[in-house]
């Protein structure tokens, strides 16, 4: 009995430590396609506990046309000069995670991590004011239609979760874009953009473009249909496949 504990112990111990190893620095996954839509730097938490849903989100990026790199939050930020849309994942944690190096650079980013939208200058930096998280959200009002955020969903209410589900918001700056908002809510932007060259807050001005999907760590499961082409379109939009002034 003892020896198959020690066993049982031993083969746990030799998955664990593969796993970690898999989950850690940079990993690059290839489209399986030739004619990649564009090149991902995907940041997120690799020692998260529930880290499966960033590998969710990865495979349908790279299934929607992407390669994507696989990097951990803290890997050096040069990592972003070689791709064309940085995704930064909520399941960082934000206060571990240097957002004020990523401020700057000359390369799209998407985010859904709320905490980190001050520093990025999407907004101010008064917690739930400027930004924050709420529960038990099902629906967005669509504001901006035919923003190509919208997917061809017209401006009202719309389903975006099959579930209530965590949600991020932010209260951008005057040069953004809105897309969505809670309903009934409109200083509680869910889904929000800024051109390159935008006034951000703070009077920064879009080194690149900048979206926001406001949804929690593991909200991405939770999306509907619709909502699933909403993200697919913000990804689309962030990495310059669609245009602004050409829909």
């Amino acid at each position: 009995m003892l020896k198959g504990f020690v066993l049982f112990t031993f083969l746990t111990a030799l998955v664990q430590a593969a796993t970690t190893a898999n989950y850690t620095g940079v990993e690059v996954t290839k489209n399986n396609g030739t004619d990649a839509k564009g090149s991902i730097l995907y940041i997120f938490r690799s020692q998260w506990k529930q880290r499966k849903i960033d590998f969710t989100i990865r495979d349908h990026l790279v299934e929607t046309g992407y390669n994507v790199t696989f990097a951990d939050q803290t890997e050096d930020v040069s990592l972003t000069e070689d791709h064309d849309l940085v995704v930064i994942s909520a399941t960082i944690r934000s206060r571990d995670f240097p957002s004020i190096d990523y401020k700057d650079i000359e390369v799209p980013i998407l985010t859904w991590e709320n905490d980190i939208l001050d520093d990025l200058r999407y907004t101010g930096k008064c917690k739930n004011t400027d930004f924050g998280e709420g529960d038990d959200e099902h629906y967005i009002q669509l504001v901006n239609y035919p923003h190509p955020i919208s997917a061809g969903v017209e401006s009202g209410v719309a389903a975006i979760f099959t579930t209530d589900s965590e949600v991020g918001f932010g209260k951008p700056g005057l040069g953004a874009d809105v897309i969505g908002i809670r309903p009934g809510t409109p200083n509680e932007a869910l889904i929000f953009s800024y051109e390159e060259g935008a006034t951000m807050d703070y009077d920064f001005l879009a080194p690149a473009r900048r979206v926001f999907f406001g949804m929690g760590n593991l909200s991405f499961n939770n999306l509907t249909d619709t909502g699933l082409a909403i993200f697919d379109a913000a990804v689309d939009y962030a990495a310059g496949v669609t245009d602004k002034y050409n829909i």
